[in-house]
């Protein structure tokens, strides 16, 4: 089984090294020692203050340092993941890169790319700090290799308390409201459900709510590690929700990013999204406040997490500036400046004393008090071979709706990882 993860890591490492190096951020300079190139996708709304406020308070302490920002557009990093692998293994590397906590990671371990940071934890403390399902999550045989900054919660739909106060609905809290509602929306010719699927892991992210939604906490989960076999009715039901949910979104899906279908919810163009917490942050960064939220219809009581984290790849130019960008990411102060403005809570228990608006200390009571389970459009369920090939199928369903074929592949799909 290693064998293979091996295999499939160095698989995906490789393969990204034929696009051009070229496509690189032009803003990378060579290291005179006193630089920290940070690399990520947050380029817009609250990720980018979020940033910019931690790039001032790492500048306040270390002034003579000077902060290259390298980030790359494109939603959950599709279009940075494809630069940051050409860099790496072109031998480029940032001095410390955004990755999703959890399995996303495998694969940079098992090409032996990242700095192995337990006695960063040690020192810092911080295996007292994180939740022991967080800790659980981080840990690559046995060792820590990233640092979260953040939690978010995947399964949210975002809705215009105007639209529904107009048209007397309720919150839905079960597919056949959620359903029920959008059809009576599509017949007064309002938009029911926005979708900005540009690069299709929207649509993972979409499907994994509407998987959570009919498996419930256990079936989903045991999806990845084959407890729960893809033949299963209620992954084929899964399907079919998703293909009639499709029925019920704008024309121009396709075209649009995540931020734009949730624009679509701002200008009252449609009703509701389905949309990470990431969204609260966009909404305040266009002073936006007409809003309401609730789980994924199906999903109360379940929280779908992911955490933003980052690493230190190995043979990067300015290691120590590196490890003290690392320090303020774990850092009380750190996470309370950044997640306010980001749109998530505090990966530390002991933080969440900032500025939170209040979607996101109910969401901290969710994080309290819910089961948890593990996003896979985001980087913490699944390794990214099966994540990349999960996306290519689930984007293409999107537009064949094909239920048995597209099911026949994700049971393919399945036996390839899970052995």
């Amino acid at each position: 089984m290693k064998m293979l993860k091996l295999i499939i890591a160095i698989m995906i490492l490789i393969s990204s090294t034929a696009c051009n190096k070229d496509n690189n951020n032009e803003t990378v300079k060579k290291s005179s020692g006193n630089q920290l190139e940070m690399f990520s996708w947050w380029t817009g709304g609250g990720e980018a203050n979020g940033l910019s406020k931690m790039f001032e308070m790492y500048s306040s302490e270390n002034k003579n340092i000077e902060i290259i920002n390298s980030a790359v557009s494109g939603g959950a990093g599709s279009n940075a993941k494809t630069v940051l692998k050409t860099r790496i293994m072109g031998g480029d590397p940032p001095d410390s890169f955004q990755i999703h906590a959890g399995m996303e990671i495998y694969s940079w371990v098992e090409a032996d790319k990242l700095e192995n940071i337990d006695n960063l934890f040690e020192d810092e403390g911080w295996e007292d700090n994180f939740p022991k399902d967080l800790l659980d999550i981080l840990k690559i045989d046995g060792h820590y290799y990233s640092v979260p900054v953040n939690i978010h919660r995947s399964n949210v739909l975002w809705y215009n308390k105007k639209i529904f106060e107009e048209n007397n609905i309720e919150v839905p809290k079960n597919m056949d409201e959620f359903f029920s509602i959008s059809k009576q929306l599509k017949s007064k010719d309002i938009i029911p459900i926005a979708l900005g699927d540009n690069g299709h892991w929207v649509d993972v992210h979409t499907f994994e709510s509407l998987l959570l939604s009919e498996l419930g906490y256990e079936g989903y989960n045991g999806l990845w590690d084959g407890k729960t076999k893809w033949d299963d009715k209620k992954v084929t039901k899964s399907l079919e929700n998703f293909s009639k949910l499709t029925d019920y979104i704008n024309e121009d899906h396709s075209s649009l990013s995540w931020d734009q279908a949730a624009q679509m919810i701002i200008d009252g163009k449609a009703a509701m999204t389905i949309m990470g917490d990431w969204a609260d942050g966009f909404f305040k960064s266009k002073d936006f406040t007409d809003f309401g939220w609730a789980p994924t219809p199906g999903t109360d009581g379940v929280f779908l997490m992911l955490s933003d984290s980052f690493a230190i790849p190995k043979d990067c130019k300015n290691k120590d500036n590196a490890l003290k960008w690392l320090k303020l990411c774990g850092s009380t102060e750190g996470q309370d400046a950044f997640n306010p403005l980001k749109g998530s809570i505090p990966a530390r228990i002991d933080a969440g004393n900032g500025d939170y608006d209040e979607y996101l200390k109910s969401t901290m009571n969710d994080w309290s008090s819910d089961k948890i389970s593990p996003s896979m459009a985001h980087g913490a369920a699944a390794l990214e071979g099966w994540v990349t090939e999960f996306t290519d199928i689930v984007g293409g369903f999107v537009t064949t709706k094909k239920v048995d074929d597209t099911q026949k592949q994700l049971i393919k799909l399945s036996e390839k990882y899970i052995k």
